[in-house]
């Protein structure tokens, strides 16, 4: 019965019935959304093409010289990476978009140290598997 008889309040109707305000830099905000999205896919194929030239170095060394057996684990991850980015950037681009059309949008963090971290230990990876190739090749140090 409480339901039935409960209080209206006529002011707080007429505002849920005004249309809100959108943001007046609105547009400006989806094209820089866009540009982000796509300055991230220059960066997963980027990822994707660094691994694949990783793993054709393997096919120019001489037969003759031993192999690490590393590159081609390097050059899956790189681009098991940049496939990922893809998929990020993707989740990442449409969440944002609804944020500015609900005008709700707050930067985060999390992906920049994500990809910052992913990123880091790649080089790192490259740097390893650089100096541990040129010592399989060339002993610790190099003949005179």
């Amino acid at each position: 019965m409480r339901l039935l008889f409960k209080k209206t309040n006529l002011k707080a109707q007429a505002e849920e019935v005004k249309p809100k305000i959108k943001n007046p830099s609105r547009i400006r905000d989806h094209l820089a959304n866009e540009r982000t999205y796509l300055a991230w896919m220059r960066t997963a194929i980027a990822l994707i093409g660094f691994g694949v030239v990783i793993l054709r170095l393997r096919y120019f060394h001489p037969p003759l010289l031993p192999r690490t057996g590393m590159s081609w684990k390097l050059g899956l991850l790189f681009s098991l990476i940049g496939l990922m980015t893809v998929l990020l950037s993707i989740q990442h681009y449409f969440a944002v978009r609804h944020d500015i059309d609900e005008d709700t949008y707050e930067p985060g963090d999390r992906w920049v140290l994500l990809f910052s971290i992913s990123v880091m230990i790649l080089g790192a990876g490259v740097v390893y598997f650089v100096f541990l190739d040129s010592i399989n090749q060339t002993g610790l140090f190099a003949p005179e």
